[in-house]
């Protein structure tokens, strides 16, 4: 085996042969943001396995996008009132309003499995994502504990399928 090989398995090491894309349930190391947004929906509501830092900061570099996207759309829809001040919202605010709570509501728990993932990656249990209810402190613990290294105890939390 090569250099270059031993490099690639230590860095990845559950990259098939054919592919070099790791099984879903296993964590996908240095994936690039196509294939990270394709894993986002396809472990759609997976709460089990892991998810490699690459995986979860580009879907929440392609989340926070398209949210910034849609919020830009919902400012430049509203129509300035007489005092030319106070914006009211007219038809294009109503669906640019409409698109966001829909692109919410459809990656609540998503999002949740992903950090879930995430969590396991750095040998935490998915429990700690509730440390997010503590105001101020506890999304900053998460935010911590998602920018944490792999751990390869984390292992503990991968159920291979096949």
């Amino acid at each position: 085996m090569s250099y270059q090989q031993q490099q690639q398995q230590q860095q990845q090491p559950y990259a098939s042969a054919a592919g070099g894309e790791p099984p879903l349930w296993a964590p996908y190391y240095g994936a690039p943001i196509a294939a990270a947004v394709k894993r986002f929906f396809k472990k759609y509501a997976t709460f089990s396995g892991r998810a490699s830092r690459s995986e979860y900061w580009w879907w929440t570099l392609v989340s926070v996008s398209v949210g910034i996207v849609l919020c830009l759309l919902m400012s430049l829809t509203g129509i300035p009132d007489s005092n030319g001040q106070t914006p009211e919202f007219g038809a294009g605010a109503a669906v640019a309003v409409s698109l966001f709570f829909l692109w919410f509501l459809a990656l609540i728990i998503p999002s949740i499995a992903l950090t879930v993932r995430r969590l396991h990656d750095s040998n935490k249990s998915g429990w700690w994502y509730f440390i997010n209810v503590i105001p101020f402190v506890g999304g900053i613990i998460l935010l911590v504990f998602v920018l944490l290294p792999s751990d390869p105890a984390g292992q503990q939390y991968d159920q291979p399928t096949s």
